[in-house]
């Protein structure tokens, strides 16, 4: 049986779904599970009962500092264990994101899997499309951010899912493999341009400062989201790789739509 963790979120839900398109069997691991699946919360031990699962999708619990993201996975490894899983496939961060503010966490655990005499797959995604659009800033004007003209190789949400979903359908074929999964690489004009608006783009210094001020955000997340800002600004997230496009078989999803139509849709005027 493959588990799939966090299935109540966006990723991992795509990937349920994705394997059910596909007539794979999979179960769904939640904090607040619905009808049909099992309670995992990566915080209570307890509930980390994995038996019957031969295949763990690992979607990663990073939404919360360093210490307290990699305790979570090393509990839930220490339970696959425990419980006779015997493949753990990791959602994990681009290689070319290891000066990301979040990126400790995912090479952490990385290492954590390596160590646990589990079989293993890494999937090393990309930022997503979606993200990208949530980070851009309507003003009277047009569009705003601190990404100048850098480039991001985004990627829809869905193709990442439908990737876990194609190695968890068959995780021996792709046992011990790094697969480096990034879309083709968007800048924030060419957003701008694909709305017919104006891109501006601000420092770094009074981005951070606008972060600083967000009371939303939790500590962690100001700095989080500056390293995105100047690591896009400065040329370090638009490489590609072929191993998506490999995984699925197919052509990627337009990431600059999946991005244009996510940026119209937060547009404070969007009917």
């Amino acid at each position: 049986m493959i588990m799939v963790t966090g299935a109540n979120g966006q990723l991992a839900s795509l990937t349920l779904q994705e394997l059910a398109e596909h007539n794979v069997p999979a179960l769904g691991g939640s904090r607040s599970p619905a009808e049909g699946q099992r309670r995992l919360d990566f915080d209570a031990p307890a509930t980390h009962d994995l038996t019957s699962v031969s295949t763990l999708v690992l979607v990663s619990a990073g939404y919360a500092e360093d210490d307290q993201v990699i305790a979570r996975h090393q509990r839930v490894l220490d339970a696959a264990v425990r419980d006779g899983v015997t493949h753990v496939i990791y959602t994990s961060l681009t290689g070319d994101g290891d000066h990301l503010g979040f990126a400790l966490a995912h090479r952490a655990t990385e290492h954590l899997i390596k160590a646990s005499g589990l079989n293993w797959t890494i999937l090393r995604n990309g930022l997503y499309a979606e993200l990208f659009a949530t980070l851009l800033t309507w003003t009277p004007d047009g569009l705003e951010s601190a990404f100048g003209d850098g480039a991001l190789s985004a990627v829809a949400r869905a193709d990442l899912a439908a990737a876990a979903a194609v190695v968890a359908g068959d995780p021996t074929a792709h046992a011990g493999k790094i697969y480096d999964l990034v879309g083709e690489p968007i800048t924030a004009p060419d957003i701008a341009e694909s709305l017919g608006v104006t891109h501006r783009s601000i420092g770094l210094s009074e981005y951070r400062g606008r972060l600083l001020a967000d009371d939303t955000l939790l500590p962690f997340q100001p700095p989080m989201l500056a390293s995105i800002a100047s690591g896009v600004r400065h040329g370090f997230l638009g490489n590609t790789t072929p191993d998506l496009v490999q995984l699925l078989g197919r052509p990627l999803t337009d990431p600059l739509t999946v991005t244009t139509d996510t940026a119209a849709a937060l547009r404070p005027d969007a009917c």
